[in-house]
């Protein structure tokens, strides 16, 4: 793997523990101050959703860029009948690619929601949607395609 490509790949897998922290602690956020009765405030709350928002988005366009450099992701038909090459080529990047736009969803909508209980609700759902998606679409170590904790 040259030079670029590898350094890509390590700023994608260390940037998800940012990405997975941020979104857990938003997640919890919006569901204690949802069942809590809490007022949705402009500046910790919005400013949350839209730094997650941001992370994701960040994390997507680094794996996008390595989805164009990376040895792993082979665009040639024999790709789909290779579990691992299939994972990198399609699964991962139409997963991930579900995830930002549901997290971007939830924002957005949490953004314009009438009322404070609205808000946190739309971000406890659509960011739970999107941390699930994420975590089926990480290549886990266990799973067998080649990826690491690193």
């Amino acid at each position: 793997m040259d030079t670029f490509a590898n350094i890509l790949k390590h700023a994608h897998s260390g940037f998800r523990w940012l990405v997975l922290g941020a979104l857990v602690f938003a997640i919890i956020n919006a569901l204690m101050k949802w069942q809590g009765g809490k007022e949705f405030k402009d500046s910790p709350d919005r400013k949350l959703n839209t730094i997650v928002a941001a992370l994701v988005g960040v994390q997507f366009l680094i794996g996008l860029i390595l989805y164009f450099v990376s040895p792993k992701v082979v665009f040639a038909a024999e790709s789909m009948s290779s579990k691992v090459a299939r994972f990198f080529l399609v699964e991962h990047f139409v997963m991930m690619l579900i995830a930002v736009v549901v997290i971007s969803i939830g924002s957005s909508r949490a953004k314009k929601a009438d009322t404070d209980a609205k808000k946190f609700r739309t971000t406890f759902i659509f960011f739970l949607i999107g941390l699930l998606i994420i975590l089926l679409a990480i290549p886990w170590p266990w799973q067998g395609y080649g990826a690491g904790w690193s």
